[in-house]
């Protein structure tokens, strides 16, 4: 479902602007709207962060709400690093707080954003709150389906509690 989303939106709205879309999420919004809030390089290698509704009328319709540019973003603050939360704010000259889907959408637009710092600018991107096993692509946990395997360590981690707690203490 997701790729079909980040197919439309490449071809409705990044394509016709001659943007690269390289990630999106979809974040709380309000009402019945969807919201996605997506990362973009443009022709200049300039990358554009933007929050974007989507509107279902007689065709899919989507609409540029807000617009950053990751040059201006000074932090992320994931919130709590140890515990699993959706919420994260983006600081740039006011902050703004977001809701992601869940922990694993917020854990990969974070990657994304400093992939993409390290790919085009290059600057001191403060990324506070997020535990940075999950940040780094250099893990073993890293792939292009990053939400699954986020959530397969997880579990990972779960299940060795449950066999820590059951082995008798000698």
């Amino acid at each position: 479902m997701s790729s079909l989303v980040k197919e439309d939106l490449a071809k409705r709205l990044f394509g016709p602007r001659r943007l690269r879309l390289h990630e999106f999420i979809e974040v709380e919004g309000s009402g019945a709207e969807r919201c996605y809030l997506c990362a973009a390089v443009t022709k200049s290698e300039e990358v554009e962060i933007c929050m974007v509704k989507h509107f279902r009328d007689r065709e899919e319709k989507y609409e540029v709400v807000e617009k950053w540019l990751l040059k201006d973003l000074e932090m992320i603050d994931g919130k709590e690093a140890d515990t699993d939360n959706p919420y994260f704010d983006m600081h740039f000259h006011k902050v703004y707080s977001m809701e992601a889907y869940s922990c694993a959408s917020k854990y990969t637009f974070a990657r994304t954003l400093n992939n993409l710092n390290e790919t085009y600018l290059k600057k001191d991107l403060k990324i506070v709150n997020f535990d940075s096993t999950y940040l780094n692509d250099d893990s073993i946990w890293s792939s292009n389906n990053r939400d699954c395997l986020v959530l397969m360590r997880i579990c990972f981690y779960a299940s060795n509690l449950l066999c820590l707690s059951l082995c008798p203490l000698s």
